[in-house]
């Protein structure tokens, strides 16, 4: 993309900076159109076809694209936990749970062998190796 070629973005976004919305600016990042020319259309369509059908249109587009995201998205697995937490916070957390407590059950195993007294005597024995 021209003017966003540090931001990765592989889905369609809103833009978190548009000015109502950010539907345009998502549009013109996605699809690489000048931001002036999608306004510029959105206009144009909306004066020539009756403001209400535009502006309902206009309204459920940001009601169904997600925001971007805050800091550009790295890799794959980032994009897909975004995706997932964008479109339910619920699943989200419980993979964020499901993530720490497999994380706090291997240190304690890690603790429970480091601290065990058969550590401790093995350490003590290979010492004098």
């Amino acid at each position: 993309m021209r003017a966003f070629e540090n931001m990765r973005f592989s889905g369609l976004y809103r833009s978190r900076q548009g000015l109502i919305f950010g539907v345009c600016k998502g549009l013109a990042r996605h699809y690489d159109f000048s931001l002036f020319w999608v306004r510029f259309l959105t206009v144009l369509v909306a004066l020539f076809t009756g403001v209400w059908p535009v502006a309902l249109l206009y309204v459920a587009a940001a009601l169904l694209m997600k925001p971007a995201p805050v800091i550009p998205l790295e890799n794959d697995a980032e994009q897909e936990f975004y995706n997932s937490y964008s479109a339910g916070r619920t699943a989200a957390v419980g993979r964020l749970k499901r993530t720490f407590d497999g994380l706090e059950r291997r240190l304690r195993r890690l603790e429970d062998s480091v601290t065990a007294r058969e550590y401790d005597w093995q350490r003590r024995f290979n010492e004098g190796d």
